[in-house]
C-alpha cells in the first residue's frame, strides 16, 4: 500500500446520492436554468453546521504594522478605485490604456492565451506586457491608485503557457508517486520559471478530491482519498510561495491558490460545474482537506468553485465563502472567482452580480469585454446599497493584505526582479531532472506477466502507437493551449517523446529502436511497447459518459493483437487522464504500465522499462495507484471506504519488480453497458434543454439567441407557437452567405451509446419557403470535424407550412466522421440559400434507425 497512508474508513455514497449519479447532471451557461435544473438533485437541503468546520492555526499571521497600512491604503481610496481592486480582466480584453485608467487590481491570461495573441510570443514578449502592466497600474496620473497590479496565470503543471517550459506530470501522476518532498521541489520550479515571465500569481495547486472519474479534470486531482490531497496542498503551497517561517513571498516565490472551493471533485456523475450532493461532513471530511493543508501552509488566495452545492451556486454561496471559510476557518486572503463564475449565480449575469459580492467573492474573474459593465454595475450597487461599503472595504483589504505580504509595493518592477528576463530558467536542466524523476515515480506497473520487464536495453524494440512520439498527447490539457491540442513536437522545444527517451538509451546500450505507429517493421523485434491512450482534453470537454476507453473505435486494441498475434511480446503504456475500463487492453498486453499524462520529460518511463547497459534496474517502479481501477466501464464511482468497494485493482496497488504478476488473461470483455432502456435524448422540446443553447452564425460572427427574437447578419430567428406558446423555433435564411442556426453545448458531450443504440435524429419540422439550394442538417465535434446531410429532397417534396417529422440515422453523420464521443453540436441548420423553416421537438430516438426516414449509403 502506498507509505504514510492511514486505514480510516471514508464515508460510503448514500444511496438517494446513487440514485442521484443515475439521474445525470445538467450544466449550461444559463445560471437561472441550471439551478433551476440542479434543484431537483438537491436530494435533501443541507442544515448548515458550522460546528464541522475547525478555526485552522495559520503559519502566516496578521502584522498590526501592515494591517494599519491596509487601513491608511484605504482611507485614501475612492469607491472606483477599490471596485477596480476587484475587477480581473483578461488580457485579450484590455488594453495598457484600460489599465492606466481604472487601475485594476489584477488581470489573468486564461488557458492558451499569450500576449499579443501569439502562441509563440518569446518570454521577453510576457515580460514586456507584464512591466507595461504594472507601470500603467502606478501611473497615478489619471484614475488609478498608484496599486500595484498582479498578474495571474494557470501554471499547473509547470509554467505551462510558456513554449520551453518544463511541464511536470499532471496532478493524479503525482499522486501515484506519493512524495510530498518532491512535489515541494516541483512547485518552487514552477514559481522560478513563471517568475521569468513577470507574473507574480499562479492558480494552483488545485485540491479538488476526485470521487467520480467521468470528471474531466480528473487528472487536477492527486487522489480519490483526502490524506494525499492535505499533504500535497502544504508541499506546493509552501513550494510555490516559500515556508512561512523562511523565504515566505520572497523574490523566488509566487503567490499561490487553492482550488476551487469546494466539492468540485464529488458533483453528480462527475459533471463539470455540476451539483455536490454531499453531506456537510462529507464535505469537509473529504472535499475540504486540501484546504485545511493548504491554508495552514498560508496559501494567500482561493478560487471559488462552478459547482454548486445541492442546488446552490458556490460563487454566490454566502454560507460556504463568508461564514465557513472566512469566519470560521479564519482565513484572510482574498477569494477569487473562476472564469465569469459569478454569471451562473442565480439572478446575475457576467455584467451584474451583487449577490457573488455580498456572499463573500473579492475578486470577479470577468474575461471578454463584460468586464467595464460589471465595473459600472458594482459602483451603481454600492451607491444604491445593495452591496453594503463594509463589504467593499473588506474585499479591499484582502487583496492589500496579499499585495503587502507579497512585496508588491517594494519589490522592483517585473521587469526588473531577480529572475525576470532570464531565459536560460525556462526549462532549465534542473528543473527537467525533477520532471524526469516524476515522471519515474508516478509510473504504475499494473501487470508483469512472467516479469517481462524491465526490458533489456540492447534488444530490437518496435516502438508503436499514436502516443510514442507525441509530446502533446503525453502532456495532456493545459499544455501550451488550453486543451492541450493543435501542438507539435516543435512546439515543445527541449523535450522528449517517449519514443525518443527510449531510443537514446537503448541505442546507448546497442539495441535497436525502430518507431512505427502502426506497428509496421522490416525486422521481427523482441518486444514491441506500445504506447496509446486518451486524446488531450481539459475541463468540462473531457466528461464522459462512462470509463471504457476507445468506445465503439478500438484502434489502440486492434494494434495490440494484431502484435500479439504475430508473436511479438507486448508492453502497453497508457496514456490517462483517469483510470479506465481497458479489460481487453490488458488482456492482450504482456506488461502494462499506467503512465497517466507524464509531460515533457518521456525519458523517464526509458529509465524504469529499461535495464542499464549491463543489464542491471535502473529504476524501480515506485508509483501506487492513487485511484482505485475500475472493474467496469460503469464503476465510475468507486473509492477507498466505499461499503461496497470491488475495484478490479485497489488503491494503493502498484508492482514492484519481482512481485508476483496479479492480473491473467481472462479478464471479462463484456462491458455489461445495456442500451436497451436507453432514454431519447433532449435536445429541443418547447424549450432547450440543458445544456444546449442556441447560436446563430453568419461568416465569422455569431451571436448567442437569449430573446424571443434576433436578427442577424444571414439568419432571423423568432420562437413560434406550435402546441402551445413559444414551443417552437422560427428561422428565416437571407440567402446572403453560408449562415448556421446551432445548438450547442458549453463543453463536448459524449454521446456514444445513441451510435450504439442505433439512433436516429428525430425532429419536426414546418417549410414556409423552399430552400434555392442544398439545406442541410449539421452535427459537429471538437478539433473541427463533424458532419452533414443535405436534407433538401426531403424539403421539396414536403407539403408548406404543414408540420410533419423527419428521421435521419445517426450513423449517417458518424460515417462522415462526426465524433460522438466529444459532440459540441449535435443539431444544427446551415444553408446559403434563401429558406424559411420551423423546428420543433429535437431529439436523438434509440433503436429507431433502421426506421428512420433518410438512411446512410449501404445502410
Amino acid at each position: 500500500m502506498i507509505k504514510h497512508l492511514h486505514t480510516t474508513k471514508l464515508p460510503a455514497l448514500s444511496l438517494l446520492t446513487s440514485l442521484a449519479i443515475l439521474t445525470g447532471c445538467a450544466k449550461d451557461d444559463n445560471s437561472q436554468q441550471t439551478e433551476t435544473a440542479q434543484s431537483s438533485q438537491q436530494v435533501e437541503a443541507p442544515t448548515n453546521n458550522l460546528d464541522i468546520w475547525p478555526k485552522l492555526e495559520y503559519s502566516v499571521k496578521q502584522d498590526p504594522k501592515l494591517e494599519a497600512k491596509i487601513k491608511h491604503y484605504l482611507e485614501s481610496m475612492t469607491l472606483e478605485q477599490k471596485v477596480a481592486q476587484m475587477i480581473q480582466p483578461e488580457i485579450r480584453d484590455i488594453s495598457v490604456e484600460d489599465m492606466r485608467k481604472y487601475g485594476f487590481g489584477s488581470y489573468l491570461n486564461g488557458g492558451g492565451s499569450f500576449p499579443n495573441a501569439n502562441k509563440h510570443a518569446t518570454p521577453q514578449d510576457w515580460i514586456a506586457l507584464a512591466e507595461a502592466m504594472y507601470q500603467a497600474s502606478v501611473d497615478d496620473s489619471l484614475d488609478g491608485s498608484a496599486i500595484p497590479t498582479m498578474w495571474g496565470t494557470d501554471a499547473v503543471h509547470g509554467h505551462n503557457n510558456v513554449i520551453g517550459a518544463t511541464l511536470f506530470p499532471h496532478n493524479i501522476g503525482l499522486g501515484a508517486a506519493n512524495n510530498p518532498d518532491l512535489i515541494e521541489k516541483i512547485a518552487a520550479a514552477t514559481a522560478i520559471e513563471v517568475m521569468v515571465t513577470g507574473i507574480d500569481w499562479v492558480f494552483a495547486p488545485t485540491v479538488a478530491v476526485v470521487r467520480d472519474d467521468r470528471w474531466g479534470r480528473t487528472y487536477e486531482g492527486y487522489s480519490e482519498d483526502p490524506e494525499i490531497v492535505r499533504e500535497y496542498a502544504a508541499a506546493i503551497v509552501n513550494g510555490l510561495q516559500g515556508h512561512a517561517d523562511g523565504d515566505f513571498l520572497s523574490d523566488s516565490r509566487v503567490v499561490s491558490t487553492v482550488k476551487h472551493f469546494l466539492g468540485d471533485g464529488g458533483t453528480v456523475a462527475g459533471d463539470d460545474q455540476g451539483n455536490n450532493i454531499d453531506s456537510e461532513k462529507v464535505l469537509f471530511d473529504i472535499h475540504a482537506q486540501g484546504y485545511v493543508g493548504g491554508l495552514s501552509a498560508g496559501s494567500q488566495s482561493v478560487m471559488a468553485s462552478f459547482n454548486s452545492w445541492h442546488g446552490k451556486k458556490n460563487h454566490g454561496n454566502k454560507y460556504l465563502l463568508t461564514d465557513v471559510l472566512k469566519t470560521k476557518m479564519g482565513f484572510d486572503g482574498f477569494v477569487v472567482g473562476d472564469w465569469n463564475g459569478h454569471g451562473q449565480v442565480a439572478g446575475c449575469s457576467n455584467e451584474s452580480c451583487p449577490q457573488a459580492v455580498n456572499a463573500g467573492l473579492d475578486i470577479f474573474m470577468v474575461p471578454t469585454d463584460a468586464w467595464k459593465l460589471l465595473y459600472e454595475n458594482t459602483i451603481a450597487q454600492v451607491k444604491s446599497g445593495e452591496i453594503a461599503m463594509s463589504r467593499i472595504d473588506d474585499a479591499v483589504s484582502r487583496i492589500l493584505r496579499v499585495k503587502l505580504r507579497a512585496g508588491l509595493f517594494e519589490k522592483p518592477s517585473p521587469a526588473k526582479r531577480q529572475f525576470s528576463g532570464k531565459t536560460q530558467l525556462i526549462g532549465a536542466q534542473a528543473h527537467r531532472d525533477i520532471a524526469r524523476q516524476a515522471v519515474r515515480e508516478s509510473l504504475v506497473l499494473l501487470k508483469n506477466k512472467n516479469n517481462i520487464l524491465p526490458l533489456s536495453a540492447n534488444s530490437h524494440v518496435l516502438v508503436a502507437g499514436d502516443g510514442a512520439d507525441n509530446i502533446g498527447k503525453q502532456s495532456g490539457g493545459w499544455s501550451i493551449t488550453w486543451q492541450g491540442t493543435n501542438n507539435e513536437n516543435a512546439d515543445f522545444p527541449g523535450a522528449t517523446s517517449i519514443y525518443a527517451g527510449l531510443e537514446a538509451q537503448i541505442n546507448a546500450a546497442g539495441g535497436t529502436a525502430t518507431l512505427s505507429a502502426v506497428g509496421e517493421y522490416d525486422k521481427k523485434p523482441d518486444v514491441a511497447i506500445v504506447v496509446f491512450g486518451e486524446e488531450p482534453y481539459a475541463e468540462g470537454h473531457g466528461d464522459r459518459d462512462n470509463l471504457e476507453f476507445e468506445r465503439n473505435n478500438k484502434k489502440s486494441l486492434a494494434l495490440l493483437k494484431q502484435l500479439k498475434s504475430q508473436g511479438i511480446p507486448v508492453v502497453s503504456v497508457f496514456i490517462s487522464g483517469r483510470p479506465m475500463w481497458v479489460n481487453a487492453e490488458l488482456n492482450a498486453s504482456d506488461a502494462f504500465v499506467a503512465a497517466w499524462l507524464p509531460g515533457t520529460q518521456g525519458e523517464g518511463i526509458a529509465d524504469v522499462l529499461l535495464t542499464d547497459a549491463d543489464g542491471g534496474i535502473q529504476h524501480d517502479f515506485k508509483g501506487k495507484l492513487s485511484f482505485s481501477w475500475p472493474n467496469t466501464p460503469l464503476q465510475t464511482a468507486v473509492n477507498r471506504g466505499d461499503d461496497d468497494y470491488s475495484p478490479l485493482l485497489p488503491y494503493g496497488f502498484g508492482l514492484s519488480y519481482g512481485d508476483g504478476n496479479a492480473l491473467a488473461d481472462d479478464l471479462n470483455e463484456d462491458s455489461g453497458v445495456s442500451i436497451d432502456n436507453l432514454a431519447p435524448l433532449a435536445i429541443f422540446n418547447g424549450a432547450l434543454i440543458n445544456p444546449w443553447r442556441l447560436f446563430i452564425k453568419s461568416a465569422d460572427q455569431q451571436q448567442q439567441v437569449t430573446s424571443n427574437s434576433v436578427k442577424f447578419a444571414g439568419v432571423e430567428y423568432r420562437t413560434e407557437d406550435k402546441d402551445i406558446q413559444e414551443d417552437a423555433m422560427s428561422f428565416v435564411f437571407t440567402g446572403s452567405g453560408l449562415a448556421t442556426a446551432e445548438i450547442n453545448s458549453n463543453f463536448t458531450e459524449d454521446k456514444v451509446a445513441y451510435i450504439e443504440a442505433n439512433s436516429a435524429l428525430s425532429f419536426e419540422y414546418k417549410i414556409s419557403q423552399l430552400p434555392s439550394s442544398a439545406f442541410y442538417i449539421a452535427m459537429t465535434c471538437e478539433h473541427g470535424c463533424g458532419a452533414r446531410v443535405d436534407i433538401s429532397d426531403q424539403l421539396q417534396s414536403a407539403e408548406p407550412n404543414s408540420w410533419q417529422t423527419l428521421t435521419i440515422d445517426l450513423n449517417c453523420f458518424a460515417e462522415k466522421g462526426l465524433d460522438f464521443a466529444r459532440v459540441t453540436s449535435p443539431f444544427s441548420l446551415q444553408t446559403d440559400a434563401d429558406a424559411a423553416i420551423s423546428i420543433a421537438n429535437v431529439n436523438y430516438v434509440p433503436h429507431s434507425a433502421a426506421d428512420a426516414m433518410m438512411t446512410c449509403p449501404g445502410n
